[in-house]
């Protein structure tokens, strides 16, 4: 295959697909993204001027298919990574490969995946393709760990979430959080209501720093733990979550020549809300919240711009008694979050117990 054939083949495959999304829209745009996936791994390893091309091959594609909707660069590399992680789709497309004029396609396909390693995945393939849409895949693609990315496929499908739906549960870390709690159920509950998404969705309970690396110690301090922090800023920045932006560190408030520390603070560019964030390495005492809303007044009153909202207040602790954080929180003037950090997560044989009892559950 060389590169004019390339671009016949996607422009072939567009023409043929496309008729069809008119009724089967979902269906059809996920087959023909994951197909054109297909035809430019196989270009990028057998083509006859790959080497010509290399790296600019999907440059080159997105200059030359400008007629076709939908086929940026940033499109066509989603399409390659769709099919590099989910090559059994192609097991159940393949039938009707021969319908639309693809029927060596179709063989070259069965073929491939005779060789590849069973994916290991809980659904099917045609579960996959006909219950999901691209969209739904785009977020999945994100996800790396394979355990990880079947939790999220299942349970998209288990509790038809939307696109918004899933992509919140990825970004509040609802894979580890279930699989640290002990009841699972209740937490995946929690979640299937479709609730507007605020502060409390932002702030996440527990926070994993399993990344920080820790050296061994005999004893820990806020510090340590705030410059390894520091140290690993970008992961802590992805752990967090979307939107939190670092604005400082240790930052300094006096009263009558008194002076106080605030650990760490981020602004969150969705919530337009500073988020104050203290570091505590043992247990949640009352003391804290009183001095955590210190800061909040203090940062509402000198610090809030024009546009901003109220700031938000995270307590980062070892471990917390949820009856004592309701009481010396409730009633507070500014919102307070109490939550928990966590070092390491659990094995992957619960997890993969938990996944298979929520499939059995569907599919009764």
């Amino acid at each position: 295959m060389n590169f004019e054939s390339l671009l016949t083949t996607i422009e072939q495959t567009h023409a043929k697909l496309n008729s069809k999304a008119i009724s089967q829209i979902n269906y059809y745009n996920t087959l023909r993204n994951w197909l054109i996936g297909y035809y430019i791994v196989e270009f990028e390893q057998y083509g006859e001027d790959r080497a010509t091309y290399g790296n600019a091959v999907l440059k080159n594609l997105a200059g030359k298919l400008t007629h076709i909707k939908g086929m940026s660069m940033t499109n066509l590399k989603l399409f390659r990574q769709f099919y590099q992680i989910y090559p059994e789709i192609g097991q159940t497309a393949s039938d009707q490969f021969g319908q639309l004029g693809l029927a060596s396609i179709g063989q070259t396909l069965s073929d491939q995946l005779m060789h590849r390693e069973d994916s290991g995945s809980f659904l099917s393939p045609w579960e996959l393709l006909t219950q999901l849409n691209f969209s739904h895949f785009i977020e999945l693609i994100r996800v790396e760990d394979t355990l990880k990315r079947h939790f999220y496929e299942v349970e998209t499908i288990k509790n038809a979430w939307k696109v918004r739906d899933l992509a919140r549960a990825i970004d509040t870390l609802l894979f580890e959080r279930t699989g640290l709690s002990v009841n699972k159920a209740d937490v995946i509950a929690k979640v299937r209501d479709n609730q507007r998404v605020g502060i409390a969705d932002v702030i996440k309970n527990p926070y994993l720093l399993e990344f920080l690396g820790l050296e061994e110690k005999p004893e820990y301090t806020e510090h340590d733990m705030e410059s390894a922090i520091i140290e690993h800023l970008q992961h802590f920045l992805t752990e967090m979550g979307r939107g939190f932006c670092f604005e400082a560190r240790q930052k300094r408030i006096t009263f009558d020549n008194v002076h106080y520390r605030i650990d760490l603070v981020f602004y969150h560019r969705i919530l337009k809300s500073h988020i104050l964030l203290d570091l505590k390495l043992g247990r949640y005492d009352h003391a804290d919240a009183g001095q955590m809303n210190l800061y909040l007044n203090y940062y509402r009153k000198h610090e809030m711009s024009e546009g901003d909202n109220p700031p938000v207040g995270i307590i980062l602790c070892a471990d917390k008694n949820d009856a004592l954080v309701e009481y010396t929180t409730t009633g507070l003037s500014n919102e307070v979050f109490v939550s928990k950090y966590l070092v390491q997560l659990p094995s992957k044989e619960i997890l993969e117990t938990f996944i298979r009892n929520e499939l059995n559950q569907e599919k009764l």
